[in-house]
């Protein structure tokens, strides 16, 4: 029997997210804002970002499942920290920081992760989503990146890891044209480990994840870290992308394109440029 996990000092200090044991060893991950989608604000993508080094310090939690409250994972960053973003350097920056930390510190997480995807996953969600070790999709889950509907680079996650999950081929079309798949096609083309029924999302990562916690923690552990070195031979890539995206932010298309998301209509872009 492994020790108990403090959820009361996870809700304290991550107040944002909401918390669960559903299995021994098991921490449950809620992204939680149900009127928004369980869009990320300012509060939740920081404690996104820090969580995962918490989680790599308790010795109790052996594996992670992440899920987003309700009938959706997430749609990424809120409309509030976007503008705030656009119209301030300081919230800009700390920003870009936290966007960082959120992929390295759950790549170095020696913890496995599980995902359970349903509904919509977009921007930040859905880098959570993919970069977990096994990541579970609902056949009518949505994934869109987002980013260049926006009128940024798509700097989060996808330069890092979509290559090697589809190929480049799938990965240039999709976040060029920020065309959404669904899970189904998502698990065709190897974006997502595994596709089941919407109602089975939940039950089927939890699943893995319970597998995982019940496995030799250093073979478990000792192989993420491994195949992960994967990811970290992306890193300047990576980096590149998060400070291309950013500084999208300081530029004229992005208004036009936040705008245009608003609105829900094809954004308007400088051509000249």
């Amino acid at each position: 029997m492994s020790a108990v996990i403090d959820l009361e000092r996870y809700r304290q200090a991550f107040s944002s997210l909401g918390f669960g044991a559903p299995g021994d060893g098991v921490l449950e991950l809620i992204i939680a804002n149900e009127g928004r989608l369980n869009a990320a604000t300012e509060a939740m993508h920081g404690d996104l970002a820090s969580v995962w080094r918490a989680i790599d310090e308790d010795g109790a939690v052996a594996a992670v499942l992440v899920r987003g409250a309700g009938e959706n994972f997430s749609s990424g960053g809120d409309f509030a920290m976007i503008e705030r973003m656009i119209e301030d350097e300081a919230t800009l920056v700390r920003v870009w920081k936290e966007a960082g930390d959120l992929v390295y510190n759950l790549v170095n997480c020696s913890r496995p992760v599980v995902s359970a995807i349903r509904g919509t996953a977009v921007g930040a969600g859905l880098a959570i989503a993919l970069l977990a070790d096994v990541s579970v999709a609902a056949r009518n889950a949505r994934l869109l990146d987002g980013h260049t509907r926006l009128g940024v680079a798509a700097g989060d996650h996808a330069v890092l890891i979509w290559p090697l999950l589809c190929g480049l081929a799938k990965a240039r079309y999709y976040l060029l044209t920020n065309k959404p798949l669904s899970g189904e096609e998502a698990e065709r083309i190897g974006l997502v480990a595994l596709c089941v029924d919407d109602a089975e999302v939940v039950s089927t990562a939890l699943g893995v994840a319970r597998q995982l916690a019940a496995t030799s923690a250093t073979a478990v552990r000792f192989t993420k870290h491994s195949l992960n070195n994967w990811l970290r031979l992306a890193g300047p890539s990576f980096d590149a992308s998060l400070a291309l995206e950013f500084l999208g932010f300081r530029l004229g298309d992005v208004k036009r394109g936040l705008a245009a998301v608003r609105s829900r209509r094809a954004p308007e872009t400088d051509r000249k440029e």
